[in-house]
């Protein structure tokens, strides 16, 4: 792969990151990339190891952890603000990444990750889909 389309590739991703929340499709991230849809689809796969979509879904499920935590939205709130338009598939999605329901995340005390800096919280309650091998030493 071009030094040049993984450029683009990093700032589509970093675009994700920043602008989650936005309405943001594969053609619109591809135009921005200079790519075909299906070429920036696999080059970002190839790239980063997931697709865009997923991704995306990711880094809007990590937001609604968040804000889930925090208690004073309720789930459809919470499933706009991140910019998911369909609160099925919101609960889909994050049910399958997290192992639990939104209202039921929601629900729980999260006490013990308050006295947390938020950046170590990030990184250990990443979402991760189900199906991703986690290698343990004796693997």
């Amino acid at each position: 792969m071009e030094l040049e389309d993984l450029v683009r590739l990093r700032r589509a991703r970093d675009r994700m990151d920043r602008d989650y929340a936005q309405p943001l499709d594969v053609p619109a991230l591809a135009a921005g990339a200079l790519m075909s849809p299906g070429h920036f689809s696999r080059s970002f796969r190839a790239a980063f190891g997931e697709t865009p979509y997923s991704h995306l879904m990711t880094r809007r499920i990590e937001r609604a952890k968040a804000l889930l935590r925090r208690g004073d939205l309720s789930v459809t709130e919470v499933c706009f603000a991140v910019g998911c338009t369909s609160l099925g598939s919101f609960s889909s999605r994050f049910t399958e990444l997290v192992g639990e329901s939104p209202s039921a995340y929601r629900a729980r005390r999260h006490d013990a990750a308050a006295a947390i800096p938020a950046c170590i919280v990030k990184v250990h309650t990443r979402p991760v889909r189900n199906g991703e091998a986690q290698l343990s030493p004796s693997s």
